[in-house]
């Protein structure tokens, strides 16, 4: 036994139209072709649904459906009224889904088609392009934040014709091929489909005099000074997003955005981890061995003390709290991390050499116990 019209639609049996019209709609838009591409079932279940609403719709096809049943409301059972015939292509569910869809109401045909525009010759507002530009800035610049100017080119509204494209209102007229909507339907064998209108490209209306300035584009190129602001703790790579200034919209749409890619120029001395700040100090080996201060200047501008303590080892990192990049969100600063560098001293005097020679001559394994156990770990290694 086949499956009953309202469970079909999905609405009791004593369900109003507007309630049937609601569950033909929720139904027809579930199953649509467009929507189940390649999908028999779904193109079979979409014929079933537009049967059941072609008769539910209708009070006279509905008293004969409830009284007699299917076979009946469609013009082929017993009692031997009639009242339409079985629907036996997608052509004929296609009607009545635009009949369902075309009409007012608060979900109309050309918004399941994705928005076109509506009848009477109204073109559909439409958000103008949106733009990408590189900037390139110091590392000083990215880490303190900094404002900057582009100059950019944006197509704006044309001044002569308000953005309309026509040198007068006359000269705009509906598109006669699509009557204005923006989109056309056309069946392909099983399949109808809705396509943006190639006469007037979705627009709904045609210009038959275009504007002389912009040549009928309703805008026109302009070069604009715009003012970026860089916000402290911008990172190499990241993206700023100005609402509003790209491209005019059209038809009263809004105007496109500003997306600026922040490049960062890399530091001779100071590098970028996260949030912190790492900085490589290059001290002697006499200063390393008996120890020293060192002042060195951070990012913003004042010199932080360093205490080298004696016998600090290459590699070792001393940490400044508080004095790197601060955070885009938060404003907190991270830290700078001071890399201690030992730099051996080349081309030495004679003198030196020999002072060397002797220092050479005092020292035990006590004063370097890494090398004392790394050859010790690596004699029983073999022994072992």
């Amino acid at each position: 036994m086949s499956e009953d019209f309202y469970q079909i639609l999905d609405v009791p049996r004593e369900a109003t139209q507007a309630e049937i019209k609601k569950g033909y709609r929720r139904q027809a838009v579930k199953y649509h072709p467009d929507k189940n591409p390649d999908n028999p079932e779904a193109a079979e279940r979409f014929k079933e649904i537009s049967e059941a609403y072609e008769v539910l719709s209708n009070e006279q096809k509905r008293q004969i459906y409830d009284r007699y049943g299917k076979e009946a409301a469609l013009g082929g059972g017993a009692a031997g009224h009639g009242g339409g015939a079985h629907f036996s292509s997608m052509e004929e569910a296609m009607r009545t889904f635009m009949g369902a869809f075309g009409g007012g109401g608060d979900f109309g045909f050309d918004s399941f088609f994705g928005g076109g525009a509506g009848g009477g010759g109204q073109s559909r507002a439409r958000k103008g392009a949106s733009k990408k530009v590189g900037l390139e800035i110091s590392f000083l610049e990215a880490v303190q934040g900094v404002e900057k100017e582009l100059r950019i080119t944006n197509n704006v509204n044309c001044s002569a014709c308000d953005g309309r494209g026509a040198a007068s209102a006359s000269g705009i007229s509906q598109c006669s091929r699509c009557n204005g909507a923006g989109q056309v339907v056309e069946s392909r064998g099983f399949f109808s489909m809705s396509m943006t209108c190639p006469q007037c490209n979705g627009e709904g209306q045609v210009i038959k005099d275009p504007c002389p300035k912009c040549r009928g584009r309703g805008a026109t190129a302009e070069k604009q000074t715009v003012k970026v602001k860089i916000p402290a703790g911008v990172d190499n790579g990241m993206r700023l997003r100005m609402a509003g200034y790209g491209d005019a919209g059209q038809n009263g749409g809004p105007p496109g955005d500003l997306y600026v890619y922040v490049q960062v120029q890399e530091h001779e001395y100071f590098h970028r981890d996260g949030d912190d700040i790492i900085v490589e100090l290059p001290v002697t080996f006499v200063e390393a061995t008996l120890g020293c201060k060192k002042e060195i200047p951070s990012l913003d501008g004042n010199q932080c003390r360093i205490t080298i303590p004696e016998g600090t080892q290459p590699g070792k990192v001393f940490r400044v709290r508080g004095s790197g990049v601060p955070d885009l969100h938060s404003g907190r600063k991270g830290d700078m991390l001071v890399q201690v560098m030992i730099e051996v001293p080349t081309r030495l005097t004679e003198e030196q050499k020999e002072i060397l020679r002797s220092f050479g001559g005092t020292e035990t394994e006590e004063n370097y116990p890494k090398k004392k156990g790394f050859f010790e770990r690596l004699k029983s290694f073999f022994v072992g």
